[in-house]
């Protein structure tokens, strides 16, 4: 079997890897396999690190570099987060202390409210830390909706054409601005002794606060109002303004059927179909008031 280190890193990478962590053996590939993100589990003697690899075009490690430097303090200060060890953001590598824990996603946790209560303390704490008032953030979402609707994907003819009629509809309201983790559900949690804690900041970005209620409205919350009920008592509120949620809705769905379609992901991009049927029926429900 080919040596991850040797086979997946570039001579850049390695040379650096090398130097921060001689004679690193790897325990386990956790990468993906639909980006060019590599995640490695690596040992030194009797200490566990994680290391993230990605190519030199690749936006996400930055996203995660930048949530280290600035908005990680809440979580790793009672740790809930990796520490970061090393890094080099031109290489696009960076080393963190692993994370101890099972993954939640797929285990007996993803389905207790136990669990759900800790995720939504957790997000508040890194919610909490700063807000900025952007009067520009709605009109760059709706592009990006746009854009995606532009590029290859497999949505329906009669879906795109109502999704551009309601995103004419949308009003440029000002958006207030969070630091968000941007991929906040169980498979990027885990459960160590009951403790839940976050990996993968490869998505962190400023965003509203609702923002990082997405993913698990459309998976976990269906059905199982119960989890929902116990994540809104560990946040402490829900930010889930009406007018604002059903837009997000919206773009969640198509980005994720365009996105996962073009990265070949057949599942997610089934899902991603899915979420624009529901949000396109939500919003004739509850149509908008500009």
């Amino acid at each position: 079997m080919p040596d991850p280190l040797r086979s997946r890193l570039s001579p850049r990478q390695l040379g650096l890897l090398d130097a921060w962590l001689p004679g690193a053996q790897v325990v386990r590939d956790h990468s993906w396999g639909l980006t060019s993100t590599v995640v490695l589990e690596v040992a030194v003697d009797d200490r566990t690190y994680a290391v993230k690899a990605a190519a030199a075009d690749d936006h996400h490690l930055v996203r995660e570099l930048r949530a280290h430097a600035q908005w990680l303090e809440p979580w790793t200060s009672v740790g809930a987060a990796p520490v970061l060890r090393f890094a080099d953001e031109s290489a696009r590598i960076l080393v963190t202390e692993w994370v101890p824990g099972s993954l939640v996603q797929g285990s007996g946790a993803e389905g207790e409210t136990d669990t759900y209560r800790q995720a939504g303390a957790l997000l508040a704490r890194m919610h909490g830390q700063s807000a900025v008032e952007d009067p520009g953030h709605e009109g760059r979402e709706t592009e990006r909706t746009l854009a995606w609707l532009d590029r290859p994907h497999r949505i329906p003819r009669d879906q795109v054409e109502r999704v551009r009629a309601e995103v004419e509809r949308w009003s440029d309201d000002v958006a207030v601005l969070v630091p968000t983790h941007g991929d906040w559900q169980p498979r990027n949690w885990v459960v160590d002794n009951g403790t839940v804690r976050v990996i993968d900041l490869g998505r962190a970005d400023l965003r509203p606060a609702y923002t990082d209620w997405t993913r698990l409205a459309v998976q976990q919350f269906v059905g199982r109002p119960d989890l929902e009920r116990a994540f809104v008592e560990g946040y402490g509120s829900d930010p889930r303004e009406p007018r604002a949620w059903r837009r997000q809705l919206l773009r969640e769905a198509v980005s994720t059927a365009a996105w996962a379609h073009q990265v070949g992901d057949e599942g997610f991009e089934a899902q991603g179909l899915r979420m624009l049927v529901a949000a396109l029926q939500h919003n004739d429900s509850t149509q908008e008031v500009s």
